[in-house]
């Protein structure tokens, strides 16, 4: 018997069901960041936002949850998932009720601040005025930001702590899904609440979910070697199917972190292909809408059927790796071709914004959608796959600042794209190559998927 040649588990599949927990909380997470992006039409004409008011906003949250992720993984390798993402959870939740509180600032009020801008002579400082419902709503993504980033750094490591190898990848393939099935349900229940509610109860209502979260996170989860219902079989299983680790674990500094190959191509794989999550998460709705004059009902229809279809594509990338794998593929080959299939399946988003019908379009972006997500669920693993346990929060948190931090200046050039052109094409032709691109630096960088030696 071997690491990579687990027995056959006949005890309890209560790794699942912590899978289930990993789910939900990336269910709630998106509920809570995308219900600002389905408002935008209305809260733009309610509020009087241009749409470089609305891409600093959508700045901001990327900007933050760069942040947030680097920190959170930190903190999450310190202090563990088990204490450490409920807390994150809550945090947040309270941050994205805070969102309904902007309803009190004054639509006319400006908040005013210095700024350099270049003139024939050279820079000259001038002062930048923004609406202060727009540096109200800023604060707020700040802060959901820098509280969500630690939830997928936290749901990574429980799946190295709660899965074999095989299982990694199909294991965040599905909790993964969250995302998807989060944004399914935003674009669908949101537009109901604001017209039954308004858009500040919108916030409170989609707030509040996180609590029922914090309620079963507390009644079903403990680590592994503690919970009181694994089986024997179960667990050894499990212990089974991972690399051996150090009898006494060290903590890696971030500087350490650095030495690593396979970090640098996580980290550059993350700059080039990692914002396009969050450009699906900000703009897409407002593509649709713009491309082919859709309401709000319609807008969220659509939205959530891009996001339905993107859905299947992290727990197929995740099962094809594994497939693969027990196929006697390996590791290697197994992750690269998975990683290589769905790098050629975004292509195609390139032709999104000539497409003559909606439900093309939506087709094409739910292709680029899906395979991100395939994407995703392996190169979480290869970080799993070749980093001590310890470092592994640390490193899915590196990775997460990278690709959001370059996010925030996606969304903000993006906001300034539509201000001038009002068109998307150069955004989806961008997106369109960069995954190929990393996959080539991958495979320069880390020729052979495995353990890293310190």
């Amino acid at each position: 018997m071997t690491a990579d040649t687990p027995p056959v588990d006949r005890g309890s599949r209560l790794r699942w069901v912590i899978c289930g927990l990993l789910f939900f909380s990336i269910v709630v997470n998106y509920l809570h960041r995308l219900t600002i992006s389905i408002l935008k039409p209305e809260l733009s004409r309610e509020l009087g936002w241009s749409e470089t008011d609305y891409g600093m906003i959508a700045a901001a949250q990327s900007f933050s949850y760069a942040f947030g992720y680097l920190f959170g993984g930190r903190i999450i390798d310190r202090i563990g998932p088990k204490r450490g993402l409920p807390i994150f959870v809550l945090l947040w939740t309270l941050a994205a009720i805070a969102h309904g509180f902007c309803r009190y600032l004054d639509v006319s009020a400006t908040f005013s601040y210095p700024w350099f801008q270049k003139t024939e002579s050279g820079l000259a400082v001038a002062t930048l005025v923004i609406p202060m419902t727009v540096a109200g709503f800023v604060m707020a993504r700040i802060a959901l930001g820098l509280t969500q980033g630690a939830n997928f750094p936290a749901a990574i490591k429980v799946v190295a702590e709660w899965f074999p190898v095989k299982e990694r990848a199909l294991a965040t393939g599905w909790f993964n899904t969250g995302s998807n099935v989060g944004a399914v349900l935003c674009p669908l229940a949101v537009p109901v609440l604001f017209k039954v509610v308004g858009w500040e109860w919108t916030f409170y209502l989609t707030g509040v979910v996180g609590l029922l979260w914090l309620v079963a996170w507390k009644a079903l989860y403990d680590e592994p070697e503690q919970h009181r219902k694994i089986s024997a079989s179960e667990l050894a299983y499990i212990r089974a199917g991972q690399p051996a680790v150090e009898e006494t674990p060290q903590r890696v500094p971030w500087l350490k972190l650095l030495s690593y190959r396979s970090v640098w191509a996580y980290v550059i794989a993350s700059i080039l292909a990692g914002p396009a999550w969050g450009f699906y998460q900000s703009f897409l709705p407002d593509f649709l809408n713009k491309r082919f004059h859709l309401n709000l009902g319609a807008t969220g229809f659509w939205t959530a059927v891009f996001f339905a279809l993107a859905a299947a594509g992290g727990v197929a990338g995740g099962w094809l790796s594994g497939k693969f794998m027990n196929q006697g593929w390996t590791l290697n080959k197994a992750r690269k071709l998975t990683l290589l299939a769905c790098a050629i399946a975004v292509v195609p988003i390139y032709f999104a914004p000539f497409a003559s019908e909606v439900w093309m379009a939506v087709i094409i972006i739910g292709l680029a959608g899906s395979a991100h997500q395939g994407w995703s669920a392996n190169l979480f693993s290869v970080v799993s796959d070749t980093m001590p346990k310890e470092a592994i929060s640390s490193v899915v948190g590196l990775g997460g600042f990278v690709a959001y931090f370059t996010g925030g200046f996606v969304n903000g050039f993006t906001g300034l794209i539509l201000q001038k052109t009002g068109s998307y094409v150069w955004v989806f032709a961008y997106f369109s190559m960069m995954y190929l691109l990393s996959l080539a630096l991958l495979q320069l960088l880390v020729p052979r998927i495995q353990r890293e030696k310190a």
